[in-house]
């Protein structure tokens, strides 16, 4: 066989293996952020209508939260805050409205211990879905919920749902850097 002709069979195949390879590259990227980000990716998806700004978005929130200080709790800090979501669910037995509030108030304090910037509301969220993207519809839920109670318009079965999504992200953040089984009672409730 001449040269000419093995430049004609490997050139080709070597552009076909490249285009395979970034097919896959993409593929592979496109199946990580939506395993990562869970519901929040197809949000992104509608909000920004299309995939392609999803995913820039998407890698804008990662490279913002690699520069936060996300940190673990001491042990003592985890129990102290478990103690304290203890007091906040048997406060709702008797003030539910002001017991969504501390709820709030206690997962925001979470969340500036852990490390995460809680001074708007829509930051935390896009800084929250990086590792928190599965309960992330919780916190928002919750957040509606409280809104409608300072507003005297939420009833108890809709307070009582705040403090279940409230617990779901208290207790990811709470536990979230503790090896499966070893958290604290708040994730049994």
């Amino acid at each position: 066989m001449s040269t000419g002709t093995l430049i004609a069979i490997i050139v080709p195949v070597v552009v076909v293996l490249i285009l395979i390879g970034a097919v896959l590259w993409f593929v592979n990227r496109r199946r990580r952020l939506r395993e990562q980000f869970g519901p929040e990716y197809e949000r992104a998806v509608r909000r920004s209508g299309s995939q392609r700004s999803a995913e820039r978005e998407l890698r804008e929130r990662e490279q913002r939260h690699e520069q936060l200080s996300i940190r673990p709790l001491s042990v003592d800090t985890r129990q102290q805050y478990a103690q304290d979501w203890t007091r906040v669910q048997q406060e709702f037995v008797d003030r539910p409205g002001e017991a969504v509030q501390h709820a709030d108030r206690l997962v925001t304090l979470l969340m500036h211990d852990r490390g995460y910037p809680t001074e708007n509301y829509e930051q935390q969220l896009r800084d929250l879905s990086v590792e928190h993207g599965r309960t992330l519809e919780h916190y928002r839920a919750a957040h509606t919920i409280n809104a409608s109670a300072q507003r005297n318009d939420a009833t108890t079965e809709e307070l009582r749902g705040a403090m279940v999504h409230y617990r779901a992200l208290f207790t990811e953040l709470l536990n979230g850097d503790e090896p499966p089984g070893r958290g604290t009672k708040t994730e049994r409730r």
